[in-house]
C-alpha cells in the first residue's frame, strides 16, 4: 500500500497543473477544430461543412497573404531576436561596471505592454510628426516612410519586435551561460584559442538547450504577434503588415465567421507545431555536443 502511494503522489502533484491545462489549452484546442468543421457566426446553430473552410483557404488570397507575410515576418525576426539578446547576454557576463543596471534598462521594454510600445514607436517614427524623421531632416535629408512604406514597415515592425523581446531571452541566456564551466575558456585560453574559436567551440554547443528555448518560445511569440503591430502600423499599409492573428481576428469578429477563423487557427497551430519540430531536429532536441 505504501508503494502504491509513492507511485502515486507525483501524479497528484501533477494533477492540479493537468485539470488545468485540461480546462484551459487541450479542450479550447479541441473545440476549436471541431468549430472550423462548421459555419458559424458566434450566435445562430452552427452549420456542418465538414473540410469546406480548409479548401476555401487554398482560394483566399487574403489568407494567402497574411500567411506569407507571416512567414517573412517570422524569418526575419526570431534570427535577430537571437542574435541581439546572445550578443546583450555575452556582453552582460563579462566583468564590466554597472552590469546589473545595464541589464535593468535591457531588460525594461518587457514589462512594457505591447500596445504602448507600438503607440510609442509610432510616435518616434511617424513621417511628418516623429521624432526620428525630425532629426533627419535637421541635418538636410528626406524623412524616411518608416511606416507608410510596405517594405520598410516590414522591416520596422521587425525592429521594434526585436527591441521588445530581446531584454527577456537576454535574461535566459545569461543563465546558460553563467552554467558554462570556466574551466573549458582555461583550457581553450592556454591552447592559444581566441574569443570566436571559444564562441563556435565552446559557447554555443554548450549553450544548445537554451538556445532551443529560446528559438521555440520566440517563434511562438513573433508568429501570434498582434498588439504591438496594430498600435503600430495597424496592419498597413495597405495590408502589408496584415498577419495571421491580425487576419483571424478580423474574420472571426469583425466578420462574425468564427468557424472560418478558427479554420484559421488551426492552420496557423500545424505551422507554429511542425516549425518547433524542425527546431528540435534541427538542434537534435537541444542535447550538448558530446565533444
Amino acid at each position: 500500500m505504501k508503494n502504491l502511494q509513492m507511485r502515486m503522489f507525483p501524479y497528484l502533484m501533477l494533477l492540479p497543473m493537468m485539470i488545468i491545462f485540461t480546462l484551459y489549452l487541450f479542450w479550447p484546442a479541441l473545440n476549436g477544430v471541431w468549430i472550423s468543421l462548421h459555419s458559424w457566426d458566434g450566435l445562430n446553430p452552427m452549420a456542418f461543412l465538414g473540410l469546406t473552410n480548409y479548401t476555401q483557404l487554398l482560394d483566399d488570397r487574403n489568407f494567402t497573404r497574411a500567411f506569407s507575410g507571416t512567414m517573412i515576418f517570422t524569418a526575419i525576426t526570431v534570427p535577430s531576436i537571437y542574435v541581439t539578446s546572445l550578443a546583450l547576454a555575452i556582453m552582460l557576463t563579462r566583468k564590466i561596471k554597472a552590469a546589473g543596471l545595464f541589464r535593468a534598462i535591457f531588460y525594461w521594454p518587457t514589462m512594457v505592454s505591447s500596445i504602448i510600445v507600438g503607440l510609442s514607436w509610432r510616435f518616434l517614427l511617424g513621417e511628418s510628426f516623429g521624432l526620428v524623421n525630425f532629426v533627419i531632416t535637421s541635418f538636410g535629408f528626406e524623412p524616411v516612410r518608416w511606416v507608410t512604406n510596405a517594405n520598410m514597415a516590414l522591416f520596422t515592425i521587425a525592429f521594434v519586435t526585436t527591441w521588445s523581446l530581446a531584454g527577456y531571452y537576454m535574461v535566459m541566456l545569461i543563465a546558460g551561460l553563467k552554467s558554462i564551466s570556466e574551466t573549458y575558456y582555461e583550457a581553450a585560453e592556454i591552447d592559444g584559442a581566441n574569443f570566436w574559436q571559444q564562441f563556435f567551440f565552446i559557447t554555443l554547443p554548450l549553450l544548445r538547450p537554451m538556445s532551443l528555448l529560446v528559438l521555440v518560445l520566440s517563434t511562438v511569440t513573433v508568429v501570434r504577434s498582434f498588439p504591438l503591430i496594430l498600435a503600430l502600423t495597424g496592419g498597413g499599409p495597405a495590408g502589408a503588415t496584415r498577419f495571421m492573428v491580425q487576419q483571424i481576428h478580423e474574420t472571426g469578429f469583425s466578420r462574425l465567421q468564427m468557424g472560418y477563423a478558427s479554420a484559421m487557427a488551426v492552420v496557423l497551430f500545424g505551422v507554429l507545431a511542425i516549425l518547433t519540430i524542425v527546431q528540435f531536429r534541427l538542434n537534435r532536441g537541444g542535447e550538448q555536443d558530446a565533444n
